[in-house]
């Protein structure tokens, strides 16, 4: 027997995942149109602006588009846009590439920098996180869940197994999970690369409520999380040494490098935790000895 969702009597009918797409597309336009100020681009600065940044009749007149139909883009009306005009606006608006790749994929057209990824996790990928010890390594998707870990990984970040599983997301962790809050050194410079991060991956599934789940609840809970995830920053995924302060091995100094496991778009990736210098690798030998005694 099959239930059949009805919309209330009187309710206005949920906005599609195109429409929602449309939307995040154009909010993000505005955002990067914003930023941009006319010496940038070569234009005359006046003194009177009611606006920060460009206005939408110069994006139109450096993209050789017509005013009417960039103004409808931004508005998130329903237009074909075609790749050749989205790169004249991406180039208008002077974004980066993670950006442009950002601004392709709400508009459901092809992205030349798709992220590499892997199916799901194996006994062969847990054997390979058995041998990293004793460097942390886990197993993660696009969403930043993480899948799987080995001992290491517990023993320095904490056990995500004692986690619920809809928290066991590095987005939320980092935000909501006092060990992550209190023991990472650099979380204020974290913080806005993750949401980047994850904003960038999300741009392929608007509107997919696994997707939604965790930057829901986080909006809900966490004023911090709001103000940055209301400034649309969008960012590539880069490796860098994360000072972590752990309770009884001392000062962490870690390098994560991503190990993609097959050429397919979709992002499970095994993620290391590399000691970035002697005094780290000694400490991580050194908790693994006690872990295993």
């Amino acid at each position: 027997m099959t239930t059949e969702t009805r919309t209330p009597a009187g309710a206005a009918p949920a906005p599609s995942a195109d429409a929602l797409r449309r939307a995040e597309l154009a909010a993000f336009l505005r955002s990067r149109r914003e930023r941009v100020t006319p010496d940038q681009v070569g234009l005359p600065h006046t003194a009177r602006r009611r606006t920060p940044g460009l206005r939408r009749e110069e994006v139109a007149h450096l993209a050789s588009v017509g005013i009417t139909w960039y103004t409808w883009l931004e508005q998130g009306r329903a237009l074909n846009v075609s790749a050749g005009v989205l790169d004249a606006v991406t180039r208008a608006l002077r974004m980066d590439p993670s950006e442009r790749a950002h601004a392709f994929a709400l508009a459901g057209a092809a992205d030349p920098r798709a992220v590499p990824v892997s199916p799901a996790v194996t006994p062969t990928v847990l054997r390979l996180l058995k041998r990293l010890e004793p460097y942390p390594a886990e197993v993660k998707n696009a969403r930043y869940d993480v899948l799987a870990h080995n001992d290491a990984y517990a023993a320095v970040f904490g056990d995500p197994a004692e986690l619920d599983p809809a928290h066991r997301n590095a987005l939320w962790m980092m935000f909501r999970y006092d060990r992550w809050r209190t023991r990472f050194l650099d979380r204020d410079v974290m913080l806005p690369e993750l949401i980047a991060k994850y904003r960038k991956a999300m741009a392929e599934h608007i509107g997919d409520p696994a997707w939604k789940a965790p930057v829901d609840e986080l909006l809900a809970v966490s004023p911090e999380f709001r103000a940055l995830w209301e400034r649309r920053e969008v960012a590539s995924m880069v490796s860098h040494v994360k000072r972590y302060q752990h309770a009884e091995a001392g000062l962490l100094r870690l390098e994560h490098r991503h190990m993609w496991l097959a050429p397919e778009n979709g992002a499970y990736r095994v993620v290391a935790y590399l000691p970035a210098d002697d005094e780290t690798e000694e400490r991580l030998e050194g908790l693994a000895a006690a872990v295993a005694g």
